[in-house]
């Protein structure tokens, strides 16, 4: 099967060399039994790519089974995976198999594998190694022949460093590593991920797509898409049902795409050409990248009033003891003259309050100092947004050994809020 038929008839769509890779090696791997373990953002399609895997291996025939480990309480994982015997725990009214034995002579996916507890690791590196394992309750030992694929958007081995992952079981995963690229750094493929998925749609509901326009294309792709090719697939979809028969341009597509905003974050940021100058001030092609971060300041302004009240929150519980906390990179010395930049930009940047100074050095005598405008385009030792903000939701966690209540409310944000942010930058 070559590698155009294979993406047709498993989904995995794209043009782009980073697609062209992973299919390359999904379709090396998949005929053996070797432990694949998928690497990538929550929305890059593992589960996707798990599918194809299995249905070009010899276990086709047999099922794959889906195991979402991060969905499943810490106390009944090992119940769901390796079964129990009939009285082994309260409720416990019927012998039952787990996930391993329903999965015998197929394939599992063991999604999100980062977030299984240490004492179900050690069981899960013994099915690995030799298919033994033992149901709860039983001093039976059963054995189960199955192909085993991992999948986490989390860095393992960052886990390991810090004791919650077991350095035997990462690498008895780490056999071949398919790293899966996010939609933002496959940009020539949205387009085509996009028609694909309207042709469903379009089919699916019965519903006309009269297409859309070239402003409308270029936000698509210009768009970072941070729930990967799952929010680009919802778009669609919401597109093909509320938009029926209308034509598509860039006010009507900006609509859902600021309905994935999420408050307080940065995630509806364009992506900057990649042929932009090295100046930003340059009169080609960083004047156009100039007009692109100049919409989007205008659209962060409510998000940086977020971040500054995260910022005071957390200052005012912490700053009595500035010892538990380091500070933030410092901004490098000006090399633009400010008076350079138009006053209404300068307005607008004011207004966001994009200069953020080390921590450390804060005092509240001293008086605000002025946004370093050329520090935050051409500087990279500044902090970005996101930076941070992860930098924060860290320090609290620390501060409050892991309270994820104290935390959120320290923050000033719901908890609700502050799950989603670990979620979204794969902190514990």
């Amino acid at each position: 099967m070559d590698r155009q038929v294979f993406q047709e008839k498993f989904g995995l769509t794209g043009e782009s060399d980073a697609i062209r890779q992973v299919v390359d090696k999904v379709m090396q791997v998949a005929g053996t039994d070797i432990t694949v373990l998928l690497q990538g953002e929550s929305g890059v399609g593992k589960d996707v790519t798990a599918r194809a895997i299995h249905s070009l291996s010899q276990r086709k025939r047999k099922d794959i089974v889906i195991v979402n480990c991060g969905a499943i309480p810490e106390g009944i994982i090992e119940s769901e995976l390796f079964g129990h015997e009939k009285g082994s725990f309260t409720g416990a009214h019927e012998a039952r198999k787990g996930y391993f034995e329903k999965a015998d002579g197929g394939t599992i996916f063991l999604d999100e594998i980062g977030d299984t507890p240490k004492n179900v690791q050690v069981k899960l590196l013994r099915v690995l190694e030799n298919g033994e394992f033992f149901r709860v309750g039983s001093s039976k030992m059963y054995t189960a022949d199955v192909r085993v694929i991992a999948a986490t958007n989390r860095d393992l081995w960052g886990l390991v460093q810090n004791g919650s992952f077991r350095e035997d079981l990462y690498y008895r995963l780490d056999t071949v590593k398919i790293k899966l690229p996010p939609l933002r750094d496959r940009k020539q493929d949205i387009i085509p991920i996009f028609r694909k998925f309207v042709t469903e749609f379009s089919s699916k509901y019965d519903s006309v797509f009269q297409g859309f326009s070239d402003e409308a294309k270029e936000l698509l792709i210009s768009y970072r898409w941070p729930g990967n090719v799952r929010e680009l697939r919802n778009v669609a979809e919401q597109l093909v049902v509320l938009e029926k028969s209308q034509f598509i341009d860039k006010d009507r597509l900006q609509k859902y795409l600021k309905g994935r905003q999420f408050h307080g974050s940065t995630d509806n940021l364009p992506v900057l050409s990649d042929k932009r100058s090295e100046d930003p001030f340059s009169s080609s092609t960083g004047s156009a990248d100039m007009g692109i971060i100049y919409r989007a300041l205008l659209e962060m302004k409510t998000e940086i009033s977020d971040l500054k009240k995260m910022l005071a929150n957390f200052l005012y519980t912490t700053l009595s003891d500035k010892s538990n906390i380091k500070a933030l990179p410092g901004a490098i010395t000006r090399t633009i003259d400010p008076n350079d930049i138009s006053t209404h930009i300068r307005k607008q940047i004011d207004d966001a309050s994009l200069g953020i100074r080390s921590i450390d050095t804060l005092d509240d005598t001293e008086e605000h100092e002025e946004d370093d405008v050329e520090s935050f385009f051409a500087n990279k030792e500044i902090p970005s947004i996101e930076e941070a903000e992860k930098f924060l939701i860290e320090q609290a966690l620390k501060r409050y050994d892991g309270n994820r209540r104290k935390a959120s409310e320290t923050l000033g944000v719901s908890e609700r809020t502050l799950y989603r942010k670990l979620d979204q930058y794969g902190l514990q």
